[in-house]
């Protein structure tokens, strides 16, 4: 009958286990550098885009952090249509263009927080 060794799973759990202790503070920078680029890149994008009127949508674009991700946007209940338009308004993206713009480099860099973390 043949013996099962589990010891080189038990290493890989090990090895897996500390990389995920060194890659959460690391994705963590990525994560609130890019939402706070996001931030500011979708106040530049309202203003660019002329959806300016009284500045609350403007002013109501915020970020909410959490652990290992962020929420960000404008609270301002009527962005939804100025962003996609109504049926007598075309829409103003200021949202969805910067998202689109920091992707690759937010890719790239998570692409690095785990090269570092299984090295």
């Amino acid at each position: 009958m043949a013996a099962w060794d589990f010891d080189d799973f038990r290493i890989l759990a090990a090895d897996l286990t500390a990389a995920g202790a060194k890659a959460e503070p690391l994705a963590q920078l990525v994560i609130d550098k890019t939402a706070s680029d996001l931030e500011s890149g979708t106040k530049r994008m309202i203003t660019a885009v002329d959806a300016v009127d009284t500045g609350f949508m403007l002013n109501s674009v915020s970020t909410t952090r959490g652990r290992l991700e962020a929420e960000v946007g404008p609270t301002a209940h009527y962005a939804i249509y100025v962003h996609e338009g109504t049926s007598r308004m075309p829409g103003r993206p200021f949202l969805f263009p910067v998202l689109e713009e920091l992707t690759p480099a937010f890719e790239q860099a998570m692409g690095q927080v785990i090269d570092r973390s299984l090295s």
